[in-house]
């Protein structure tokens, strides 16, 4: 029963993280492509963050509450959401001076 137990919660949350929408956020050149990324109002999403870069990046952003690194050459999942309407920026910490960028919320 506990094992039958533990096998429909899992399906229940990979059931609802199914139906979350995906943006893919590039690393090139210590930039985000593209800087600004416009994803919708109040709908949890999910942020592909794709580093091309061979060096480490991180993802942080102070008003989405995230931080998160990304090794070269790899890919992470971020969750945001769901917001409000707005413009929320986001930054690469190793590289502060180009890797600048912002989801704009409609």
């Amino acid at each position: 029963m506990r094992l039958m137990l533990v096998l429909l919660l899992g399906l229940f949350s990979v059931a609802a993280f199914a139906d979350v929408p995906e943006f893919k956020l590039v690393i090139r050149n210590h930039r985000f492509v593209p800087a600004e990324l416009v994803i919708p109002a109040n709908t949890k999403v999910r942020l592909m963050v794709v580093n091309e870069d061979a060096t480490p990046e991180e993802f942080e952003s102070h008003e989405l509450n995230r931080e998160k690194v990304v090794t070269g050459k790899a890919t992470i999942a971020v969750y945001v959401g769901p917001l409000k309407p707005g413009r929320y920026p986001f930054f690469g910490d190793f590289h502060q001076d180009s890797a600048q960028g912002a989801l704009i919320v409609r």
